[in-house]
């Protein structure tokens, strides 16, 4: 009866536990969690159905303010050099282009100048824009961003 017990309560835990939201475990970061905390609603535009984003207040209390993210760079177009690209709170092989992140573990970046692509991991800091509006962006953006240095582990 004991180890019935057991097992049914290991059961609900487990699915409680897959309930759950993405959690943030990436590098010691006060925003990474804040962006983490999101929700999405099924919304439509002229081209159709798309998840919308809905911002925890914590994220929109940053909105247009200047943060500092650490992470890594993923190339977005001109693959080894540029200015515009993805930071992601994980690494590569795991990041949400690869299907294992949500569109919460990157931000979209635009740094006032070029910078070649590294594996390690780097700290940006910029203005943080929120996008709920147009599908075709990415949920988080980085203006004037600049590579303040390697992040710190």
């Amino acid at each position: 009866m004991r180890k019935l017990a057991v097992l049914i309560s290991c059961v609900f835990l487990s699915l409680a536990v897959h309930a759950q939201k993405n959690s943030y475990k990436g590098f010691p970061s006060l925003v990474w969690p804040k962006l983490y905390d999101i929700e999405f609603v099924k919304s439509t535009d002229k081209l159709g159905e798309y998840d919308k984003p809905v911002f925890s207040a914590a994220a929109k209390s940053l909105n247009g303010k200047t943060v500092t993210l650490p992470g890594y760079i993923v190339p977005f177009e001109n693959g080894m050099k540029s200015s515009h690209l993805m930071l992601s709170s994980m690494p590569l092989n795991a990041c949400f282009f690869c299907g294992v992140g949500g569109p919460e573990s990157v931000i979209e970046v635009f740094l006032t100048k070029e910078i070649a692509y590294t594996d390690k991991p780097m700290e940006v800091k910029g203005v943080l824009k929120l996008n709920d509006k147009d599908p075709d962006k990415m949920i988080y953006i980085l203006e004037k961003a600049e590579i303040t240095g390697p992040a710190e582990l």
